[in-house]
């Protein structure tokens, strides 16, 4: 079985949002942790409270301080902000010797993990973490223990330093076991251990990382998930990434006495036949064709005039549009004179004009080719459809020609134009898209912050206690040693060292001599 020894970097550095969490700190403050060991894990601490969205409706997190006694320094409730809580963690002092790492588990579930001190009840399915830090072996049966708080729902991460011992981190831990143990040879590189629990708890924003495919908006929807929405005027499509223009026209709500035309955002307007205007109420059309009479059959006798549907019954009307006939006659042809005796009896016959009728269903135009018949044409932007009559848009960026880097638009009249994904600004190109802001995609290398300085630059900047290297992207702890140890003589602080060393050792070995013989007499 393979164990987590690879600190892998904070790829996930401002582009993943944490899932809720109610998580829990178990520390060992054992003697075997020197003061300035013991400040490396609060560091470890702090960095993860860094990586995780802080607060009531997000994560809270609480710490349990053990040695051979246990104390909870601070409840799940007790803060909801990053800044109160790293400077409670900041004043967190060790306790004494021994590792009852049992006894700091069972206080976890009795005085951390319950309702009144913040946790939050089993309805609100929110995830209870523990994460347990030790370098020593437990001196109590913390098998029991962990397996009844696993039991409960609490998911138990074991992280072990330096003289841990690895079969007792097996017995605490969750499973699978090579997502939940962790171990470390020194204090000094436990803090790369929160870019790994950062990966744990935060689920990469799709939105962010500009991989979610939505054609014009992504929201995310926290935990990794996400979902698309459309501009206005756009419906989301089945695919449920790409959006279309809701067609105004095709709903025959326009009201448009002639043409209707999509416009872009779900809008329209109303066009008029050639040789109409529009009127003031921008939905019906007048013009010289509405006032005309539609062609037919006008026959004039000696006595009576005959008029077809629609005409005045008046020697003057029908006379005058027969003179117009005759005008007509010699493109269609459809003239005929015949003599009846001692009447004079004048036929004139016209094919309809469908076009002037208003009768032809056409779309956009209707196009005259004489003897009755006609064919419809559509407005500059439009394709005929199948049936000949109606009209659609040109989507030039279903074509694919458009040239839009990110997202295309259509646009009224088969026109379109681009847009870009969030966090990116248009160019003046109108084509392609810049970043507005480096730090949000990630991939800015910095190993703690990202400082945006301006639209196209940045710069790297470290947490409190860290100083920035050389290449200006990683970090490194600031030498706290000095505040501690002389560094005028090395060898007296070697020797020293060593000492508190055997001290220690001899101290636990007492300590577990007079448990042992405690429970043997107690036994007698």
């Amino acid at each position: 079985m393979a164990w987590s020894f690879l600190f892998p970097t904070p790829l996930f550095a401002g582009i993943c949002k944490s899932r809720p969490l109610d998580l829990v700190f178990i520390i060992d403050s054992s003697r075997s942790v020197r003061p300035l060991e013991f400040t490396k894990v609060k560091t470890f601490v702090s960095r993860i409270i860094d990586t995780l969205d802080i607060g009531a409706a997000d994560t809270r997190v609480a710490v349990v301080n053990y040695a051979s006694t246990v104390k909870t320094e601070f409840h799940l409730g007790t803060h909801s902000d990053k800044q109160s809580l790293k400077r409670a963690v900041a004043r967190i002092t060790p306790l004494s010797t021994g590792t009852m790492s049992g006894l700091a588990i069972q206080t976890a579930m009795d005085e951390a993990f319950t309702v009144e001190a913040g946790a939050r009840g089993p309805t609100s399915n929110i995830p209870k973490v523990a994460i347990i830090v030790t370098d020593g072996r437990p001196q109590d049966q913390v098998n029991e223990v962990a397996a009844r708080a696993r039991a409960t729902g609490i998911e138990l991460y074991a992280v072990g330093v330096d003289r841990a011992d690895m079969e007792s981190l097996k017995l605490m831990a969750s499973e699978p076991l090579d997502e939940h143990v962790f171990y470390v040879e020194t204090y000094g590189v436990i803090e790369k251990l929160s870019s790994r629990f950062q990966k744990t708890f935060c689920a990469p924003d799709p939105c962010m990382l500009g991989t979610h495919q939505c054609q014009h908006v992504c929201v995310s929807d926290g935990e990794g998930k996400h979902h698309c929405e459309c501009s206005q005027g756009y419906s989301l499509n089945a695919d449920k990434k790409t959006c279309s223009a809701i067609d105004k026209c095709a709903l025959n709500t326009h009201g448009c006495e002639h043409i209707c035309v999509n416009d872009r955002a779900g809008s329209y307007h109303c066009e008029c036949y050639e040789g109409y205007t529009l009127n003031e109420d921008r939905k019906t059309c007048s013009g010289y064709l509405a006032r005309a009479r539609p062609p037919g059959l006008c026959i004039i006798d000696s006595s009576v005039v005959y008029a077809s549907p629609g005409f005045t019954q008046s020697e003057q009307t029908c006379s005058a549009y027969n003179r117009h006939l005759d005008s007509r006659a010699a493109d269609h042809g459809s003239v005929a004179v015949r003599n009846y005796a001692s009447t004079v009896k004048t036929e004139f016959h016209l094919a309809p004009d469908p076009c002037m009728l208003g009768t032809h269903q056409g779309q956009h135009v209707c196009v005259s080719d004489g003897e009755g018949k006609h064919h419809c044409e559509c407005s500059q932007g439009y394709s005929l459809n199948a049936d000949k009559k109606t009209c659609s848009a040109q989507d030039q960026c279903a074509l694919g020609t458009h040239g839009c880097q990110h997202v295309c638009v259509n646009d009224s009249a088969g026109s379109y134009h681009c847009e870009c994904y969030e966090g990116y600004t248009l160019n003046e190109d109108k084509k392609t898209c810049s970043v507005r802001n480096k730090c949000a995609l990630g991939s800015h290398g910095c190993q703690h912050i990202c400082v945006n300085d301006g639209a196209t630059s940045y710069h790297c900047d470290c947490y409190n206690g860290y100083t920035l290297n050389e290449d200006k992207k990683t970090c490194s702890a600031i030498e706290e040693a000095r505040r501690l140890i002389s560094t005028e003589d090395a060898c007296a602080c070697e020797a020293t060292l060593a000492f508190q060393d055997k001290v220690s050792s001899y101290l636990q070995r007492l300590n577990t001599k007079h448990i042992l013989s405690g429970s043997f007499s107690a036994s007698a």
